[in-house]
């Protein structure tokens, strides 16, 4: 489909609006909208804030007024057809009177789906399919969550330039610059939940959580995920402290007892854990507990991930050692790799991945490198797998 040229640069805008919103509206959508007026003119902007808050529809028109009657409207996910927390934008647009609405993405959920049909009903022109990929790629922590039933998933690592993650005798502190660590609080900042293995857990005995706390959305911490399939995580282990809400993923035939040893940890959980409310709920420091079926040596992390989602999680930021890693990778479950380089050499000591089920170089995980930056003195790579065929997902 030819794009009108002149549609390009007002959802250019959206697409940038909506990116505002990375790592506060979970469990919900980022969104931007751009309203023209009838003579072409900008006439209101906004994006979606915070779930529970008003969407980006309803921020763009009250700010066009009058003025996006006759209007058009540029909108990154199509407008949501029911009400929850907030009315149907559909209505919205209807009342403001708009005449043409243009969307980037179908919303792929049956709940909210359907604005465009009924703004088409009435009237309104509706076009689909300028800058598609452009506004996937935005909200694709979402997207993700929306049609797989499961969290988005980035895996971060740090290596040196011959890609080793830690050193011979175990060390790995400190292998990338304050720089790019600082770039790793900030995306640790807007996830859903930090994952790491029992393995990390007992050899780090790591904090999980993002630094600077303010460096996180005001009242929001993300979940801290340990997966530990015979439940050897110690009840003084940090990532317990609190500062968190924090819930450790066991294999349903572990040893019994271990939710007895979580009940010593300084906070524990009072009850099953639901998503929380991000428009009024402040962080918990609960402690909580699931058991997952067992896959190989690990747990089944497709199941894993179902639970989160069932929690609320849309995004998930992987950490921790080459095992838990390999096992991801293995299960076609990563997303995004984010790799961070030193300009360092050691020689031996632990590669970043492990086992990721390839015998061979034909099975290999090809990917596509979407940026290349230099952070501090390091390099930071961010990739997407390929599709793969007959792979995992």
């Amino acid at each position: 489909m030819e794009i009108p040229a002149e549609d390009v640069a007002p959802m250019a805008r959206a697409v940038e609006l909506a990116g505002r919103g990375h790592g506060t509206t979970s469990p919900n959508p980022v969104v931007g909208c751009v309203v023209l007026d009838s003579a072409g003119q900008v006439a209101g902007e906004g994006f979606h804030a915070y779930a529970g808050g008003p969407h980006a529809e309803i921020v763009a028109l009250e700010r066009a007024g009058e003025r996006a009657k006759g209007g058009t409207a540029y909108v990154t996910l199509e407008p949501c057809d029911h009400t929850g927390r907030t009315g149907p934008c559909s209505l919205a647009l209807l009342d403001a009177g708009v005449a043409r609405v243009v969307v980037a993405v179908p919303d792929p959920t049956p709940k909210a789906a359907g604005g465009a049909a009924r703004l088409r009903a009435h009237g309104v022109e509706v076009t689909f399919g300028v800058l598609t990929e452009r506004a996937e790629r935005v909200n694709e922590e979402w997207l993700t969550y929306a049609r797989l039933g499961r969290p988005h998933v980035t895996w971060k690592f740090a290596a040196t330039l011959d890609g080793r993650s830690a050193a011979e005798d175990g060390t790995s502190q400190w292998i990338t610059s304050p720089e790019a660590r600082a770039d790793v609080h900030r995306l640790r900042a807007a996830a859903d939940a930090i994952v790491a293995g029992i393995g990390t857990v007992l050899a780090d005995d790591p904090l999980l959580t993002a630094r600077p706390a303010g460096q996180a959305a005001e009242g929001r911490a993300p979940l801290r995920v340990v997966v530990d399939p015979d439940g050897r995580t110690p009840p003084s282990a940090r990532v317990l402290d609190g500062q968190a809400p924090t819930l450790v993923a066991v294999a349903d035939d572990a040893r019994t007892g271990i939710e007895a040893d979580l009940l010593r940890a300084p906070h524990h959980a009072t009850g099953p854990q639901l998503a929380p409310d991000r428009e009024s709920d402040p962080p918990r420091g609960d402690v909580d507990l699931i058991r997952v079926p067992r896959r190989g040596a690990g747990l089944d992390l497709e199941v894993l991930l179902r639970e989160l989602a069932a929690r609320g999680v849309v995004s998930v930021f992987l950490e921790g050692g080459p095992t838990l890693a390999g096992s991801f990778v293995g299960q076609g479950l990563v997303d995004r790799v984010v790799a961070y380089v030193a300009p360092a050499l050691l020689g031996s000591g632990r590669a970043a991945l492990g086992g990721a089920g390839v015998r061979t170089i034909g099975e290999s995980h090809r990917l596509t490198f979407d940026e290349i930056s230099q952070i501090g003195p390091d390099i930071r790579l961010i990739a997407r797998p390929n599709p793969q065929p007959g792979r995992e997902k």
